[in-house]
């Protein structure tokens, strides 16, 4: 789990690791972000006609580098 959510979440995890913080805990940090994130960056968000069609699971607080790496993704599709 940890490595998968390095693979979406690499700069929080890094920061968290370098700040002391044990794998669990950098785990419990970052696991529910990495899978929102993945879903952004995965576009399947990409074609919803409203904030009501969003899924309940589809947000989780973010820092401003994150959604700059989902909205450059988003111009790339």
């Amino acid at each position: 789990h940890c490595l998968s959510a390095r693979a979406v979440c690499q700069r929080e995890i890094d920061c968290d690791r370098g700040n002391g913080y044990s794998w669990k805990i950098t785990l419990l940090r970052n696991y529910w972000k990495s899978k929102v994130k993945q879903e952004w960056l995965s576009g399947k968000y990409s074609n919803i006609p409203s904030q009501k069609s969003l899924p309940e699971k589809s947000m989780y607080p973010m820092d401003a580098d994150t959604w700059g790496e989902i909205l450059e993704a988003e111009l790339e599709r």
